[in-house]
């Protein structure tokens, strides 16, 4: 089980970025803010404005540094991400420039191996879901990765508001599970995204920031994720050194012979 707190979360970092060096991106924009004494947005309008950026690519490349840490512990790796939009995500953990683990995710599976224990890990999402707080998909990790809402806000009703100068919305749809998403005053883009589970008493929180703008989408160079458990606490934090956009990539994703399964109930 530790080995999976390390690989599998790293999946949703890399495009959670901090000091990113892009090449050919336009310069970040200026950040304004909104007080209270403005006109409040309706949740309606929020959200479209939110949903008119940019957000469309074929493949996208990633090349990070990743810190995990947790109560026990603390490592730095590089990582690169490789993701097909809407249908595989790959992600190779390296240190010193040897490949320690790959995990690979598809909208059915999610895939591990790791070179220490001579392990793998193959299932569906409950495992991820579980050891990271929340309820999982392919759509929400890739959107998580790529500073994108994990749910279709469309489809929820929010209480809307203006929280630490930014446009915050709270989704009212279910008790138990309490969302909230927030926004950059002047361009929309996420700031923060939170899911609590107050029966399971387990929350995990994604923050964004210094946006890099492409003429076909807009990714954050800075992406903190923290996890919330009775168990402990969980932080990733990305460094993403390369991106590139709608290149030809491939997926290659082998379990080495002679590999442990791992079961995790």
């Amino acid at each position: 089980m530790k080995k999976l707190s390390i690989v599998l979360p790293l999946v949703f970092m890399v495009c959670f970025v901090s000091s990113l060096t892009l090449v050919s991106c336009k310069s970040k924009s200026v950040v304004t803010t909104v007080t209270k004494s403005e006109a409040l947005l309706d949740a309606d309008k929020i959200i479209e404005n939110y949903y008119n950026n940019k957000n469309e690519f074929s493949t996208l490349y990633i090349k990070a540094n990743a810190q995990y840490s947790d109560d026990r512990q603390t490592q730095n790796v590089t990582a690169e991400i490789k993701i097909k939009k809407n249908e595989q995500i790959l992600v190779s953990v390296r240190f010193l420039g040897i490949t320690m683990a790959k995990a690979l995710i598809t909208p059915t599976t999610v895939s591990y191996y790791e070179k220490m224990g001579g392990s793998y890990f193959e299932g569906d999402f409950s495992s991820l879901s579980q050891w990271l707080g929340t309820d999982l998909d392919y759509n929400k990790v890739q959107n998580m990765l790529i500073g994108q809402a994990m749910d279709d806000l469309k489809k929820g009703k929010y209480k809307e508001s203006i929280i630490d100068q930014s446009y915050r919305l709270d989704d009212l749809s279910d008790a138990n599970t309490k969302k909230a998403f927030i926004f950059e005053a002047n361009t929309f883009l996420m700031q923060k995204q939170e899911i609590t589970q107050t029966e399971e008493d387990r929350m995990i929180q994604v923050t964004y920031s210094d946006n890099k703008v492409y003429k076909e989408i807009t990714i954050p160079a800075n992406v903190l994720i923290n996890t919330f458990q009775k168990k402990g606490k969980t932080q990733i934090n990305l460094d993403y050194n390369t991106i590139t956009i709608n290149e030809a990539l491939s997926f290659p994703y082998s379990v080495p012979n002679g590999y442990k399964r791992i079961i995790i109930k």
